[in-house]
């Protein structure tokens, strides 16, 4: 089932009224012509540059079109599907839409609703779902900490690398919603760093404060994929948090790369919600 947006101004439900979306007390919000809503509007939630430019968009469409996170999209997908089949799915933080597309196609039956502080990466998600012919995806440029839903109303939220917000997801999901975060293992891209840093370190294990979840699934999933292209590895590198910490003379090595074995890992965990 599709969910309704809340106005980011005054919290009441929102329906369509001609090529807006608007609330009973008349706040309205363009839908923009590939058909998503910028909800980003009120005070302090509308920076004008806010998460992935046009550069990190084309640049992180561009590595996850060549396939090497593809086994991490289905096995999300999958486990998402076991805990939660069908019903409504948020996908927090949906960058450009790679993982979500592949969610939506995966369970047709579910419908999900992609958030991410990018309007330009939520752009691209509205030309992935197209040239898709998916039909149970919608997107909107809104905070993962202000979830522009009703109050108990998505049976499942995910975060793929991206903000963990426990009193804004236990407030979007139902009594007994799933929560599914993605996050790094410690080996994740270990070639890489090693790639750009003297001492490359091992990733640390988050720590989110879930204390209105409890996990009830978790996965490691490792596996090592080949870089084969300059272009390639900057792409990648240009999706990292490394890439703004990285010297001007590590990044002069990566410079120099053709070709990069590396570790993909990712650490996959299934949280429920508790009972209130």
């Amino acid at each position: 089932m599709q969910l309704r947006y809340i106005c980011p101004v005054c919290g009441r439900t929102m329906d369509i009224s001609g090529h807006s979306y608007v609330c009973p007390a008349r706040h309205s919000f363009d839908i923009a012509r590939k058909g998503y809503v910028n909800l980003l509007t009120t005070s302090g939630r509308n920076p004008a540059k806010a998460g992935d430019d046009p550069d990190m968009v084309k640049a992180r469409t561009a590595f996850l079109d060549s396939g090497h996170y593809e086994r991490l999209a289905r096995t999300v997908g999958g486990m998402a599907g076991d805990h939660a089949p069908g019903g409504s799915v948020i996908d927090s933080g949906c960058g450009e839409g790679y993982y979500t597309a592949i969610y939506a196609a995966m369970q047709p039956d579910a419908f999900f609703h992609g958030i991410d502080i990018s309007k330009t990466a939520v752009n691209h998600c509205m030309t992935r779902i197209h040239a898709a012919g998916l039909n149970n995806a919608a997107f909107a440029a809104a905070s993962s900490y202000a979830l522009p839903f009703e109050s108990s109303s998505a049976d499942m939220v995910i975060s793929t690398f991206a903000p963990v917000v426990n009193d804004e997801y236990a407030r979007v999901l139902k009594k007994d919603g799933v929560l599914v975060v993605v996050s790094p293992s410690p080996r994740h891209l270990f070639e890489l760093k090693a790639a750009v840093y003297d001492e490359p370190y091992e990733n640390k294990a988050n720590s989110y404060g879930l204390d209105s979840f409890a996990e009830e699934d978790r996965r490691i999933l490792e596996y090592q994929t080949t870089l084969v292209s300059a272009q390639q590895i900057h792409d990648l590198f240009l999706m990292t948090p490394y890439f703004y910490k990285t010297s001007a003379e590590g990044m002069e090595r990566l410079s120099r790369l053709d070709r990069l074995d590396v570790t993909c890992g990712f650490v996959i965990q299934v949280f429920r919600k508790k009972g209130e």
